[in-house]
């Protein structure tokens, strides 16, 4: 597989149940955050790093993100969207939608998450490997999350989201490589699925690399998280 730079998805949407009446009339990714929608820092951030070719998975509201975004030229990306339909898919079942979007491989990450790692050696590190997908992991013990991977000497030993144990000490960082071919063999288009099964699929099978990295991640998925990430930002933009 060429390691050029590859399409990034961002996975739009979810319902954000967390932050109840805030969310209520507004996707997630239009949530405002240091005084704009949030979905502007992420494109703006991934522009940055020369990732402009973006495709947002969208369910909940997602006229609003298209309305706000268009073709993604105010931000100087390429964006093109894929949409749930009349009912939800999933992290899973939107980017087995979203596929005939994102090339042969692509990197995916949740729309309400601000990553400061840089993407392009989590990409290069993928595209030199014969793994079906790969998982970004971030040494968290439990600080900002729950943690839910156990990592050693590079390999992912274990992950599990629903049932944690005491030896994982990482955690999934919102950031994954996956092959087209991959997904589109782990189940057909319109089924809903969580992302979280194709990956524990994929260790399975021996399948799923892993890449550390060392900055953590931010989220505005909580009331505590967006108010943390606001404060980032803000911090970034006075800088």
């Amino acid at each position: 597989m060429a390691s050029s730079q590859p399409v990034v998805a961002i996975l739009a949407g979810g319902l954000a149940t967390r932050l109840g009446a805030l969310s209520a009339r507004v996707p997630k990714s239009m949530i405002e955050v240091a005084g704009e929608p949030f979905i502007s820092h992420q494109l703006r951030a991934l522009r940055r790093q020369g990732f402009c070719h973006v495709a947002i998975c969208a369910g909940h509201l997602s006229r609003r993100i298209e309305e706000f975004v268009g073709d993604g030229s105010a931000f100087g990306c390429r964006v093109e969207y894929s949409l749930d339909g009349e009912r939800p898919l999933g992290t899973g079942g939107a980017l087995r939608q979203a596929l005939p979007l994102l090339g042969e491989g692509f990197l995916a990450m949740y729309g309400d998450s601000y990553l400061r790692a840089p993407l392009g050696p989590v990409w290069e590190h993928f595209a030199r490997s014969a793994k079906s997908a790969s998982m970004t992991v971030f040494r968290n013990d439990n600080r900002w999350d729950r943690s839910n991977v156990e990592f050693c000497e590079g390999e992912i030993l274990r992950y599990d989201k629903n049932k944690p144990t005491a030896s994982m000490r990482h955690i999934d960082y919102g950031l994954g490589c996956i092959r087209a071919e991959a997904l589109s063999a782990f189940a057909p288009a319109g089924h809903s699925f969580d992302l979280a099964s194709f990956y524990s699929a994929m260790l399975e099978r021996r399948q799923l690399a892993a890449y550390e990295v060392a900055e953590r991640f931010y989220e505005i998925g909580s009331p505590a998280g967006l108010e943390e990430t606001d404060a980032l930002l803000r911090s970034n933009r006075e800088k």
